[in-house]
């Protein structure tokens, strides 16, 4: 049922799976999970939209992102329900373009596009301990609250987070700072 949890295997380089405890059905055929910390430890962008058959179509920063990205493939007029070899013959090269292109305006992208260097699988989790150290760093700086808030939207694990927990650990940056 939409919206509801599930168990998803998702299938990586053709032939790795991991299962995946707690997708959400997000549209039929679509779900939306994060990508477990064994995967892809240099990419930022946490959160998938994977087909029913365990092939991921898409991938955001942030959660709330992904599931406006499939808000766009639910009324694009695909059977997302179908088997993953029907569904890659039934969209050519240049409607596979133009659905990236319209993702592109949710902040999605194709699998694999993003790329930072170390390990930066905790991208839009954070800890009071990464609270603290942000706000040590930004303090030394002097930074104000509108240059706390720059330098965290293009940092891990900042840049992951959704709209109200990033507005949430920004307060706390920025009051822990003192920058006004």
């Amino acid at each position: 049922m939409i919206g509801e949890t599930t168990e998803y295997t998702m299938i990586v380089h053709g032939q790795q799976k991991h299962t995946i405890p707690d997708a959400v059905s997000a549209a039929p055929g679509l779900v939306v999970f994060r990508m477990p910390a064994i995967q892809s430890l240099n990419n930022p962008a946490r959160w998938r939209i994977g087909h029913h058959s365990g092939l991921a179509i898409a991938e955001a920063m942030r959660r709330e992102d992904a599931f406006k990205g499939v808000a766009i493939l639910a009324e694009s007029g695909m059977d997302w329900t179908q088997d993953a070899a029907d569904l890659k013959e039934a969209i050519s090269d240049k409607t596979a373009r133009d659905l990236y292109a319209k993702l592109s305006y949710a902040w999605c992208d194709e699998p694999g596009s993003h790329y930072m260097p170390g390990d930066v699988t905790h991208n839009g989790t954070y800890t009071d301990a990464d609270i603290e150290a942000a706000a040590a760093e930004y303090k030394a700086d002097g930074f104000n609250a509108l240059d706390v808030m720059c330098a965290m939207t293009h940092s891990v694990p900042w840049m992951g987070l959704d709209t109200d927990d990033f507005n949430e650990a920004h307060n706390r940056v920025v009051e822990l700072a003192d920058a006004d």
